[in-house]
């Protein structure tokens, strides 16, 4: 009785930590778009937004388990110049880490095809931010959201949708100033914005040296990257812990 339990909490605590950690994905079969809609593949999708640059990149999981480039959209508009979105009516596109679920998904938007960034995050209600339906979209317009041209969010949006409809819980998005190699963040030291910036560099370049996703936490109004809240387990242990419980039982 007391095996069954103790290997009863080690599976929950690793289910639990799967679910909430930030990063965490699941198998899913996104839409080819490229072979005339016939084909999936069994990758999980990832995007990454750099305001500087004006670039959405998205990304599949291959066979190796590492995400590798699908493609590069230009943006159409964006508003409110580098840093943060921190107000309802600043007329700013946020940056920083947020997630998708199919219930953010807009496929009757105005500006044609829409998927809801979720901003304000946890990190964002830590600091009061306010705002709503800060989104990815068509039409090129912007006051807050990041707009793409109606060919181009119809590509991407068929990538989220299929994905979110074929067993990947939830899409990470990354949104960043620029991308944060250590020239450009040297050349930014002065902006206001810079102590934030160096919460979301981690993230960037972990990214870029191993093509795996960091894992986003937030704790006391801070991201951490691939750091663990104190009352969180990290993967390798709660593994380590089942591991253990299914040995006692045998």
């Amino acid at each position: 009785m007391k095996r069954t339990f103790f290997i009863s909490i080690g599976i929950f605590s690793l289910s639990f930590f799967i679910s909430n950690s930030y990063s965490a994905s699941r198998p899913f079969y996104p839409l080819d778009i490229s072979n005339n809609g016939k084909k999936f593949l069994n990758n999980s999708l990832f995007i990454q937004i750099f305001k500087e640059e004006r670039v959405l990149e998205l990304y599949t999981k291959n066979e190796k388990g590492l995400f590798s480039l699908v493609k590069s959209y230009p943006i159409c508009n964006f508003s409110g110049g580098l840093g943060p979105k921190t107000r309802q009516g600043d007329l700013k596109s946020p940056e920083g880490f947020y997630r998708i679920t199919r219930s953010q998904l807009k496929p009757d938007s105005k500006y044609y095809r829409a998927f809801n960034l979720g901003f304000p995050n946890e990190y964002d209600q830590a600091h009061g931010y306010t705002g709503s339906y800060l989104m990815v979209h068509g039409g090129c317009r912007s006051i807050g959201c990041y707009a793409m041209t109606d060919r181009y969010i119809n590509e991407i949006y068929r990538y989220v949708e299929n994905a979110l409809h074929n067993g990947q819980y939830e899409i990470q998005v990354n949104i960043y100033p620029f991308k944060m190699t250590s020239a450009n963040m040297n050349r930014h030291r002065n902006s206001r914005y810079y102590t934030f910036w160096q919460q979301l560099q981690p993230a960037y370049e972990y990214f870029t040296k191993t093509n795996q996703l960091p894992v986003i936490n937030i704790q006391q109004g801070q991201y951490l990257v691939n750091k663990f809240p104190n009352h969180q387990l990290s993967p390798a242990i709660a593994g380590e812990r089942l591991q253990y419980a299914l040995t006692q039982m045998e």
